[in-house]
């Protein structure tokens, strides 16, 4: 018996295009309100987006859950379902340019990061929410802007310290902000403990503007 197609890339467009185009990547959570939310909201600001869904419609409401549904079996890498994901956006009606800007939540960030690291991959702008990796960025075309919550378990210093060592050594645009009072997660309106608005509403306008510098406005 064959295995079913995977499900196509849940694309959300503005109302005018063309335009250029985002991937939103979740956190493990997976494809929750809070990033059809997100992307619905950068849709409104003049992007069409994809949204990315690494678990095939199943969320976690708590750490447990999602680590089971991180490491359950797949039909197919994550990492190649990132990439397929980023060809259909491409690939979408009324998307105005080739490269693309890519925008990761925590494991999210993580596999952003793995992304603007392909060269191959048309990745030119690329913004992490609480996550940080390390690696090569030699072959890497993309600028980069970082959200940091001021507490935060899941993301050292010491790992942060080695991807902008990474990225500046590579001579890659690099922008980082700290937001105070805040927790990982602190941008998912869903999160009830570590939502902080005026956090998440500072940190989506930076994100928007970084966006509209590196690869237009629609």
């Amino acid at each position: 018996m064959s295995k079913p197609p995977p499900k196509p890339l849940d694309i959300r467009h503005p109302a005018q295009g063309p335009a250029p185009a985002v991937l939103v990547v979740h956190s493990w959570w997976g494809l929750t309100s809070a990033f059809v939310a997100i992307g619905e909201a950068l849709a409104q600001k003049g992007f069409v987006v994809g949204l990315a869904d690494l678990f095939d419609g199943r969320t976690a409401s708590d750490s447990e859950e999602a680590k089971r549904l991180r490491s359950a079996r797949r039909r197919e890498p994550m990492y190649k379902s990132l990439i397929r994901n980023i060809h259909e956006l491409q690939g979408f009606t009324g998307v105005s340019k080739a490269e693309i800007g890519v925008v990761g939540f925590s494991m999210g960030g993580h596999w952003a990061v793995w992304l603007s690291q392909q060269p191959d991959l048309p990745i030119s702008a690329t913004v992490l929410y609480y996550a940080a990796r390390a690696g090569d960025f030699s072959s890497s075309h993309s600028s980069f802007l970082a959200h940091y919550a001021e507490e935060d378990a899941w993301v050292s210093r010491a790992s942060r310290r080695r991807m902008e060592s990474e990225i500046a050594k590579a001579e890659r645009s690099y922008q980082a902000f700290d937001y105070p009072g805040t927790r990982h997660w602190f941008a998912e309106n869903d999160r009830e403990r570590e939502y902080a608005p005026d956090a998440s509403k500072l940190a989506f306008a930076r994100t928007v503007k970084h966006l509209q510098d590196v690869i237009g406005q629609g």
